[in-house]
């Protein structure tokens, strides 16, 4: 089953941080996964968004590691791919988010990213978290669900 076929005729989608970690390193398991969904959202077929807390998740690992090369192409990607908006974070964004922590008792960043996925007009959120599953506001993809159906 390939992602881009799961998505169908999605035009935007919310991206949580791992797909983005997974895009960025290369990572063995779920670069085929997802690398076909950035060709995507750089040609203009597909826009994503994802909140500022991505970019603190993201930059946490390579500053401790003092890795400026890394650092460098997280915030290449965040801050300049086309069609791949960061959003800020405001007051309606966490008023939404408290109200969908509390429905679902998910975590606060993760309640934050889907929110600002729903507030920017995204139809499905990218994530490898399958918790995440439970939110109905926002349809939910999990990358291991591809994975293990390749096995």
């Amino acid at each position: 089953m390939k992602l881009l076929k799961t998505l169908g005729d999605v035009k935007t989608v919310a991206l949580d941080t791992a797909p983005l970690i997974y895009y960025i390193e290369e990572h063995k398991d779920y670069i085929e996964i997802i690398d076909p969904l950035f060709i995507q959202i750089n040609q203009g077929h597909i826009g994503a968004c994802t909140s500022v807390i991505t970019l603190i998740e993201v930059l946490t690992k390579p500053i401790e590691a003092a890795n400026k090369i890394l650092i460098g192409k997280y915030e290449e990607i965040l801050t300049n791919t086309h069609n791949l908006t960061v959003i800020d974070i405001d007051k309606s964004i966490a008023i939404e988010s408290a109200k969908l922590r509390a429905k679902y008792t998910i975590r606060t960043p993760d309640a934050i990213q889907m929110v600002v996925g729903i507030m920017n007009g995204a139809k499905a959120f990218i994530t490898n978290d399958h918790n995440l599953k439970k939110v109905k506001e926002i349809r939910v993809i999990v990358l291991n669900d591809f994975v293990m159906a390749a096995k």
